[in-house]
């Protein structure tokens, strides 16, 4: 984390910046079907800006809504979603097709994308949804692998949302794929 607990990441080209304040809820890495999918369809094998680790997971920061602020390159950002209706938005700086991050609509969380914080970004806590991971994979025994979602993990995000009187910010930011860019 970069001075006084703030949490700065940027896109490949630095046209978009976010800055998150105070602590991360928790660092994970997310095996689940519809991360994994995602890393496949949206971002080609050997991008320079992958979404997928070398393991198939998907490595976050989550943050609090209500704590995260966009710098630069509000207009360049661009939803994606994996079926129209999903309630998971994944945004990306589409300068340089660069993965930012996920946003749950109903959640009060946004998951940053680890790889694009510079420098100073939280070490994983843990890694979950484990038992849905490529086929051979083999994960390393550094942190804690959970097969489904821990009660650790659940027990952050509720702290974290009490912490924010219960609300669910909205995130406004990235407009949906294929729409017209403002003037």
């Amino acid at each position: 984390m970069s001075g006084q607990g703030r949490l700065r990441l940027a896109c490949r080209c630095g046209a978009v910046a976010l800055e998150a304040e105070g602590p991360p809820i928790a660092t994970v890495a997310c095996f689940c079907t519809s991360c994994q999918e995602a890393g496949r369809r949206f971002v080609p094998p050997g991008a320079a800006a992958p979404m997928l680790d070398p393991d198939g997971g998907t490595s976050v920061v989550l943050v609090r809504k209500d704590r995260v602020r966009c710098l630069s390159g509000e207009d360049l950002l661009e939803e994606r979603r994996l079926a129209p209706a999903s309630p998971t938005r994944r945004v990306f700086a589409t300068c340089c097709d660069c993965a930012m991050f996920v946003d749950l609509a109903s959640g009060h969380w946004l998951s940053l994308y680890r790889n694009r914080i510079p420098a100073g970004a939280p070490p994983l806590q843990m890694r979950l949804m484990t038992s849905r991971r490529r086929a051979g994979v083999e994960l390393a025994g550094d942190v804690a692998n959970f097969p489904g979602v821990s009660a650790r993990f659940i027990a952050k995000l509720a702290l974290a949302w009490i912490g924010m009187g219960l609300r669910r910010p909205r995130i406004a930011w990235g407009r949906p794929a294929g729409a017209a860019r403002a003037a």
